[in-house]
């Protein structure tokens, strides 16, 4: 088990990571980075509109990178910094125009991406694939 859980846990990673890479050639054209692209559609995709921590909990970085990240897609345009009605101190993350034309068109070249790669994947391997992903994420999730 433990080789197996150690070749599972490496592919994991390599595909998840080639998946970003994938996209992030497909839109070099925009001059941002992949940290840029990945925090905008993180913010655009969210429930309700995040603060810098739950940002940085989200794509798995330090507060203090998170702070320079946000900084340089306020000045691009792409989010903004609101107050929130508790405290004045707290600022949450919204998109702009800009930013939700940049997430949709992130969101295009994922999806067009994604039916690449799945086209030669059965939709029954697809179905076990998914479902073990959330077995997996669930018992990862309940972890202490």
């Amino acid at each position: 088990m433990d080789t197996e859980y150690k070749s599972f846990a490496k592919l994991l990673h390599l595909t998840s990571r080639a998946l970003r890479m994938a996209i992030d050639r497909r839109l070099k054209y925009l001059g941002l980075s992949q940290a840029s692209w990945v925090a905008v559609a993180a913010i655009a995709g969210a429930q309700a509109p995040l603060s810098q921590s739950e940002l940085a909990q989200i794509l798995g970085v330090e507060g203090a990178t998170i702070v320079s990240m946000v900084d340089r897609l306020v000045k691009l345009d792409l989010i903004q910094r609101i107050a929130t009605a508790r405290d004045r101190r707290k600022k949450l993350l919204v998109v702009t125009d800009a930013g939700k034309a940049l997430y949709e068109k992130v969101r295009m070249e994922a999806d067009a991406i994604g039916k690449e790669i799945l086209e030669n994947v059965a939709e029954q391997d697809m179905q076990v694939a998914m479902q073990v992903l959330a077995k997996i994420h669930a018992a990862t999730e309940s972890l202490a």
